[in-house]
């Protein structure tokens, strides 16, 4: 998923930043801001002609990035760590 498709005030975390050539000087400089992988992100807003810019908040810092910039930007949303007990517990009930 792309930081441009994540809904407004969902959590994800930073996979990549894709470079679009090689040394491509914008990607070199979203990870100087703090585009990382592992890095928590959110989408907090975005403008009010075209929906551009988007306010962006990496880590505890927020940035205004254009709908291009944040297409670069790949993210994942969080998976819950008690999914497979959440599962086996529903499983359990439907038996019952």
């Amino acid at each position: 998923m792309k930081l441009s498709e994540l809904p407004f005030r969902t959590a994800a975390t930073v996979v990549a930043v894709e470079d679009a050539a090689p040394n491509d000087p914008i990607a070199r400089r979203l990870r100087e801001l703090g585009f990382v992988a592992g890095e928590p992100v959110e989408v907090m807003a975005a403008g009010p002609v075209g929906a551009e810019p988007l306010l962006v908040q990496v880590g505890y810092t927020r940035f205004a990035l254009r709908r291009r910039e944040a297409d670069r930007i790949g993210v994942r949303l969080p998976q819950p760590a008690d999914a497979p007990l959440r599962r086996e517990a529903e499983a359990e009930v439907e038996r019952a």
